[in-house]
């Protein structure tokens, strides 16, 4: 069976949205990986900023993704903070082996987070959703210590980072990548088999810039 791997961070409320079309990717015929990846490190990677970080952007961000968990009937509560710590979570899903399992546990973590209002880096809130979710929660708080474990989540977010992964969430399907929360329906669409003309895209890009923005 084809793969969808998608890159996630709690940190990002989209991220949480798209947990909630998990289902509904899968049912296109493919398996969807979770790919814990630490958003910092590419935004640090590309010379970028959260949208978090940009005052201007900060209350628009979260004033669309109430709206869009509205529309979805979802409830929005939000973490006590923001930004937050998201290596506890990060490391504890690297740490869980099993596909299935590490989708119960981040889609889990990222309602807690979102819709109930409970902290993403505390290891006692995560240790309980592991264990609500069948999993050995003690053990992965454990395991999320590890140099093994701390070394995987760096090698994958380099990994995505090479692969050309800028943000979250993001989903990979036949090395193209689709990028938000809102670029389901495209992804559905290129599982269905539907392709943009690559050489129109090729030519376009290859243009020459008839203008530059200064001090870059």
């Amino acid at each position: 069976m084809q793969t969808v791997r998608m890159y996630v961070d709690p940190i990002s409320p989209f991220v949480w949205l798209a947990t909630k079309q998990v289902a509904r990717i899968e049912a296109a015929g493919v398996q969807v990986e979770m790919v814990p990846v630490l958003f910092a490190a590419m935004l640090n990677h590309h010379g970028l900023v959260g949208p978090a970080e940009v005052p201007a952007k900060r209350a628009l961000t979260f004033r669309d993704v109430m709206r869009q968990a509205d529309a979805q009937g979802l409830a929005f509560m939000g973490p006590p903070g923001h930004p937050f710590n998201p290596l506890p979570m990060l490391r504890m899903a690297t740490a869980i082996s099993g596909r299935t399992e590490r989708i119960a546990f981040v889609t889990a973590v990222m309602a807690a987070c979102w819709e109930l209002g409970q902290d993403a880096q505390d290891f006692g809130m995560l240790a309980r959703v592991a264990r609500d979710c069948g999993l050995d929660g003690e053990a992965l708080v454990a395991a999320a210590s590890s140099p093994e474990v701390k070394a995987e989540l760096a090698r994958a977010t380099e990994q995505a980072i090479q692969g050309g992964v800028f943000g979250v969430p993001s989903f990979v399907f036949e090395g193209e990548l689709f990028w938000g929360a809102d670029r389901v329906e495209g992804l559905l669409r290129r599982i269905s088999g539907h392709r943009i003309d690559e050489a129109r895209l090729a030519e376009f890009l290859g243009r020459a810039p008839l203008a530059t923005r200064p001090n870059r």
